[in-house]
């Protein structure tokens, strides 16, 4: 077999997983012949089209079962794959398509009104709509290509499947090559494409299936989008290259995701604190039958101990990770029995990646306890962005160690923690102050249900830290209140100077805070945080 990638693996998977469900969605179950035939037709027609090895084909929609015949197609073909946020606007859809050259939009039918704005004026020739009863066998025998003003053909991906070849094609494919470009959250002008090697996502899946235990038995719920890196390569990709199967549901609810653990046998889920959180404090939480989970894994920051506690006692506990799109995403992890030993820690390096903690300035190597920015070398590391040389010069330190913004330090275990983002820290009157710590104390609360800590500016200090609090239903929790609970386990400096209430914390499609977005609430907020309607609760 010449294609060594990615797009090899569900045809591989057609004979040692034989008879075995790969997908199942809301548009019923897939097989992995089944699967595989879908991606060879998939794969032969998009080549009709003119895709070939190094073109870019680009997804936008909710988790489905084409997204990853879309993926799996491109990858048999040698051409890369571009995974869009299904919450951006149009001008950042065009951006994307613009800056990756894609030639072909998949999209879903929900957002053709998205897909058609964002894609004017870009090199996009043909747009394929994913329409509600897809996977649903139809009569006819291909359909008609429908231009539209633009010159942009248009078709069903039903009629693109039963227009093309069910023979398997061989393209030559190395772990060299590129697989997929994935753009992260811009911090300053444009986001980046991470590009993302065969061998980076090959190298991330091996990390996971060593580290947590994945087999062919499993089945895996995934609730978080898959156009982030955190569900494709941590969730989806490693299930799926071992064999198991896979449950994808479109949106995260949390009485919809324990209806489908009890009805799927669910033994793998993933997500974000908030998720289990929002999951534990659902009516139907006492009376589902769980007894089938095994893995739970959370990422984007340590669980708060009242979520470990309420898992704990139905007898699961978490296992953790940190990591970034940069790095496919994983970077370490904390394995389940040492999720309360070392509460708040992100775990140890992955099985086949080095993780150093440095000073940013100087690349000088910090000591166990010493703070610094973490950095992550190895074979899931991108070389680079896609049209970037500039940042990904600016990306590495002493050749390929990435330098992931963050800052953290060793506990003399070597389990890592992280204190903050090197961009989210505050620095008050001349003193470090890393928000991660106040929210994790101020998390042990039983009213909080969530919390962001920023800094604003501040004449005398330069910044001071404001709390944003998102309390739970039902709940009432004064300012005063929080101060107290503070008091004596920080230094003064560190105490929000003020308190805003908020009756929902802006969040990204994978359930991270948006910093940014408080930082201009709170700057523009009164002297109190008394004075916000949220703060009478």
């Amino acid at each position: 077999m010449e294609n060594a990638g990615i797009g090899s693996w569900i045809h591989r998977r057609r004979r040692k997983s034989a008879g075995r469900t790969a997908l199942i969605s809301s548009s019923g179950e897939l097989s992995y012949e089944a699967l595989a035939d879908r991606i060879d037709q998939l794969a032969s027609a998009l080549a009709d089209r003119g895709v070939g090895k190094g073109d870019r084909v680009a997804y936008l929609g909710d988790n489905h079962p084409a997204f990853l015949e879309t993926l799996f197609a491109a990858g048999t073909l040698g051409a890369i794959f571009v995974p869009l946020n299904t919450r951006l606007a149009p001008p950042e859809v065009r951006f994307a398509l613009q800056d990756s050259g894609s030639r072909v939009l998949v999209h879903s039918e929900l957002l053709s009104d998205t897909a058609l704005s964002g894609s004017t004026g870009t090199s996009v020739t043909h747009r394929v709509v994913v329409t509600e009863d897809s996977l649903q066998p139809a009569a006819g025998d291909g359909g008609s290509r429908a231009p539209n003003s633009g010159n942009v053909t248009v078709e069903t991906l039903e009629d693109v499947l039963r227009s093309g070849s069910p023979e398997h094609r061989e393209v030559a494919v190395t772990l060299e090559d590129p697989a997929i470009i994935l753009y992260t959250s811009g911090t300053t002008g444009f986001p980046k494409g991470a590009l993302l090697s065969h061998g980076n996502v090959t190298w991330n899946c091996v990390n996971v299936l060593v580290d947590y235990d994945v087999t062919s038995n499993d089945v895996a719920l995934m609730i978080s989008p898959m156009f982030h890196a955190a569900s494709l390569t941590m969730g989806v990709l490693p299930a799926l290259l071992k064999g198991a199967s896979v449950v994808l549901e479109p949106r995260f609810d949390p009485g919809r995701a324990l209806e489908l653990i009890e009805r799927y046998r669910v033994t793998n889920i993933s997500g974000v604190p908030t998720t289990y959180q929002l999951i534990c404090e659902h009516p139907a939480w006492e009376t589902t039958d769980i007894s089938s989970l095994q893995k739970l894994t959370c990422g984007g920051s340590a669980v708060p101990l009242r979520v470990i506690n309420a898992y704990e006692e139905r007898g699961l506990a978490f296992s953790g990770g940190y990591g970034m799109t940069e790095t496919a995403p994983g970077a370490t992890s904390l394995q389940p029995h040492m999720s309360r030993a070392k509460a708040g820690s992100a775990g140890l390096p992955h099985f086949f990646t080095d993780v150093r903690i440095a000073d940013p300035v100087g690349d000088v190597l910090m000591a166990a306890g010493e703070v610094g920015e973490i950095q992550i070398q190895g074979p899931n590391v991108i070389a680079q962005y896609w049209n970037r040389p500039d940042a990904s010069a600016e990306a590495f330190a002493d050749g390929d160690w990435f330098r992931s913004g963050d800052m953290g330090y060793f506990d003399p275990d070597g389990y890592l923690f992280i204190s903050d983002r090197l961009k989210d820290m505050i620095i008050s009157g001349g003193e470090n102050i890393y928000p991660a710590e106040i929210e994790q104390l101020i998390l042990q609360l039983e009213a909080v249900g969530s919390v962001a800590v920023v800094g604003v500016p501040d004449e005398k200090w330069g910044e001071i830290p404001v709390a944003m609090v998102e309390l739970r239903d039902g709940y009432h929790l004064d300012e005063d209140a929080i101060r107290h609970h503070l008091l004596g386990q920080l230094a003064r400096y560190k105490i929000p100077k003020k308190v805003i209430y908020v009756d929902d914390l802006p969040r990204t499609a994978s359930g991270k805070i948006r910093k940014a977005d408080l930082r201009v609430q709170a700057a523009h907020s009164g002297p109190t945080g008394a004075a916000h309607p949220g703060g009478a609760r």
